[in-house]
């Protein structure tokens, strides 16, 4: 695999001065959980996603550790260190800190995510990294960076995506439009399937929104296929705006039913605070 610097790593002028002794690559045998850290469940599926994503681009944002005795312990970033290892990878990104003081640390971060040499994947990995570390909710994560909070939902969105559409987004070979127009797709192979077939043929987001529609709607081979009316694709598109995840609304003569995609717990959680308001 092809080793590539964070987001982070092409700006920690905004991160060092703040940061203690500064940037390194550290050996992933060298570093330890931090006995205190108050999260005690780490997903398994969540970190299997996060550790295939790193094999497909890397780490996009560092962890952050402090000397110890016998290497370093982790100040933040414990998911990140735990995928990395499920992804086979030696050393990691970290910013190595003296004391712990993580107001500074958060300030350094978002001055970092407000630059405009991040990439989509990269500015959604460091809000994923304020609402991990730092426990900031997506409100929260706005607010502080200039943007609404379905700007911050709609970005962390793309963490989502099958690690082959990343890596693809990543590079350069699909536009953040592209990609947000997969999300909604349950198939990840066919997914990758219509992000392999734009990229190579250049499709517009409007075509690759065609071709996720046209796998979602598709009927049984029996069934005939009735347009859906416009009230509900508009209901659909507000909900999906508001949770920042998938929805679909299955309309019938006597009743329907509405389903809410989340990625995880955590995710769930998120969905749950914002139905209630």
């Amino acid at each position: 695999m092809t080793s590539r610097k964070s987001g982070l790593g092409r700006g920690l002028d905004a991160l060092i001065p703040q940061a203690g002794h500064g940037f390194a690559m550290l050996a992933l045998e060298r570093i330890h959980p931090n006995p205190l850290q108050p999260r005690g469940r780490f997903d398994d599926e969540g970190l299997a996603s996060l550790a295939a994503s790193i094999v497909e681009v890397g780490v996009l944002q560092p962890i952050v550790v402090r000397e110890a005795d016998e290497g370093y312990v982790l100040v933040a970033g414990e998911r990140r260190w735990r995928a990395a290892k499920m992804a086979g990878l030696g050393e990691i990104p970290a910013i190595i800190r003296e004391g712990e003081d993580s107001a500074l640390l958060t300030e350094a971060l978002i001055e970092n995510v407000q630059r405009e040499d991040l990439s989509p994947l990269e500015e959604a990995a460091a809000y994923q990294q304020l609402l991990d570390d730092f426990g900031l909710t997506h409100e929260e994560v706005g607010k502080r960076v200039g943007k609404s909070r379905p700007a911050v939902s709609n970005a962390l969105r793309l963490l989502q995506l099958p690690a082959a559409i990343q890596g693809m987004l990543e590079r350069g070979d699909l536009s953040a439009g592209h990609a947000r127009a997969l999300l909604g797709v349950e198939d990840p192979a066919y997914a990758e399937h219509i992000a392999r077939r734009a990229s190579a043929e250049g499709w517009s987001v409007r075509q690759v929104e065609e071709a996720a529609r046209r796998r979602t709607e598709e009927p049984a081979p029996s069934t005939p296929k009735t347009p859906r009316p416009a009230a509900i694709i508009a209901l659909e598109d507000r909900l999906k705006d508001r949770l920042a995840t998938d929805v679909k609304i299955k309309y019938g003569s006597r009743k329907g039913k509405i389903t809410i995609d989340f990625s995880d717990l955590d995710d769930l959680e998120r969905i749950f605070r914002e139905i209630l308001g």
